[in-house]
């Protein structure tokens, strides 16, 4: 029987029956995983059961979530933005529902005494967030994916890939969370961290010292939007046999896959675009390889920072319309980078998809053309600077549309100074940012009512620092 599946033609294998149990690891292999060989045909988790009893069977190495294919080496036959409303969450549901169903539940009842069924409890796996790994994985040409309760419960899983003794490099240009992470944190566990400019591969290549286990950047970065070259600075790190983590959460999968690109790991943090709407709470670890994935399952069963049914039906909703927003809101950035490029009070715009006015600027071209040649825009994020504190402040309480937020990637537009909100956790000794930054996350609204807000607010802001000289 052959349905459609995420745009492609899915095999539905007959179910296997109650005596068809999966026993040790190398056995899962064999049997289930064997039947992924070609990826796009599924096994129906209802009959996999795994044998307790068998001597064989080591409880922690059983796998956390049903056996599902790798989607590595997956070739969609739709184009990205069908993908994502394209999608059959639930092939194995005998009511073929529109809308992925929300397994609102704790626990799931066992096969027999002896058995443990493809679900036993919610932390390990439910079919909700199944639905919604497995798209994830898809959108990203991935092994696995896996959905945690927010940015940072997937950011600290990342990191406790690294054990005691051992360093983790990160990028000088990262969100605060990230800081805070990474040096209150992961540093209590004997995780060492180290800072690197990833936007030079020379610093980086001097960086990596043998007792290093993975480099984690983002690019573009938030909030100066400054470009790392992830398919160069993939081969340095392969070259010493550790691993590269990119954070492509201003990057969406419609727009950058940075496992294409050689990247080991990718996250996001759903909460920004993937969701779309403000309105939930997500991190997402996606990785390439077996390996990862398994590693992966195990801390977030262990630890306990799996999404929970509910949430992971509010991001399936929102992937659907990813396509749509993004591209909307994109054109609405671009035109107001271009407007904030011609305002006499703003020095300097930070946008990954603004080409530099000037072809003498070399710096600015090599980023811009780096950019253009890994993604496929510049997102819709904008940071700004004007040279005075007070105006920046005046233009962020004068705007009336833009709503005033640490967050980004709403259909909302949002607007914020890092300094004070979303990077305040990291020292001001320790800051790369200006103190008169501003950063806009640009929504779908209609762009003209956003230019006028915009305009509004400068005009407001400087007429009273013109009144206060």
């Amino acid at each position: 029987q052959r349905r459609v599946h995420g745009g492609v033609g899915l095999l539905q294998l007959p179910a296997m029956s109650s005596n068809d149990h999966v026993t040790p690891e190398e056995d899962v292999d064999s049997q289930v995983v064997h039947a992924y060989k070609g990826v796009g045909e599924s096994v129906d988790p209802r009959g996999v059961t795994f044998d307790a009893l068998h001597p064989g069977v080591e409880y922690n190495t059983l796998p956390t979530y049903p056996a599902r294919p790798s989607y590595r080496e997956f070739e969609h036959s739709l184009r990205k933005a069908s993908q994502v409303v394209a999608f059959d969450g639930c092939p194995h549901d005998p009511h073929h529902p529109a809308s992925v169903p929300i397994y609102q539940t704790a626990t799931f009842v066992q096969p027999s005494s002896t058995e443990f069924g493809a679900y036993d409890y919610t932390r390990s796996g439910n079919p909700t967030r199944t639905a919604l790994e497995t798209q994830l994985a898809m959108l990203e040409k991935a092994h696995a994916a896996f959905a945690f309760t927010s940015g940072m419960a997937a950011l600290n899983t990342v990191m406790r890939l690294a054990s005691s003794g051992e360093h983790v490099l990160v990028g000088d240009d990262i969100y605060g969370g990230m800081y805070r992470l990474v040096t209150k944190v992961s540093s209590t566990c004997g995780i060492i961290p180290s800072f690197v400019d990833t936007t030079d591969i020379s610093k980086v290549r001097a960086a990596l010292k043998p007792a290093v286990k993975l480099l984690h950047i983002e690019t573009p970065s938030n909030p100066l939007m400054r470009i790392s070259d992830i398919c160069a600075i993939a081969k340095v790190v392969h070259e010493h046999g550790m691993l590269l983590s990119v954070d492509s959460t201003m990057m969406n999968p419609y727009l950058q896959n940075p496992l294409e690109l050689g990247a080991d790991i990718v996250v996001h943090s759903g909460t920004k675009f993937l969701s779309g709407h403000s309105d939930t709470m997500c991190g997402v670890v996606i990785v390439a390889r077996e390996d990862l994935a398994k590693r992966i399952a195990f801390l977030q069963n262990a630890e306990g920072t799996a999404l929970a049914p509910f949430d992971c039906w509010l991001l399936l909703r929102g992937i659907k319309t990813l396509a749509i927003r993004t591209e909307r809101a994109q054109e609405n950035a671009l035109k107001i980078a271009q407007f904030l490029s011609e305002q006499p009070q703003v020095t300097r715009v930070f946008y990954a998809g603004l080409a530099p006015r000037s072809a003498d600027d070399a710096e600015a071209s090599r980023a811009y053309n780096l950019h253009m040649s890994q993604a496929r825009g510049g997102s819709s994020v904008i940071s700004f600077t004007t040279g005075d504190v007070k105006l920046s402040r005046d233009v962020v309480d004068g705007c009336r549309l833009f709503k005033i937020t640490v967050s980004f990637g709403s259909c909302n537009s949002l607007i914020e100074m890092p300094c004070v909100l979303s990077h305040a956790s990291i020292p001001a000794e320790m800051r790369t940012l200006p103190d008169d930054l501003i950063r806009l996350s640009i929504g779908i609204e209609d762009v003209r009512d956003l230019l006028e807000d915009l305009a509004r607010a400068f005009a407001v802001a400087t007429q009273r620092r013109d009144s206060a000289v």
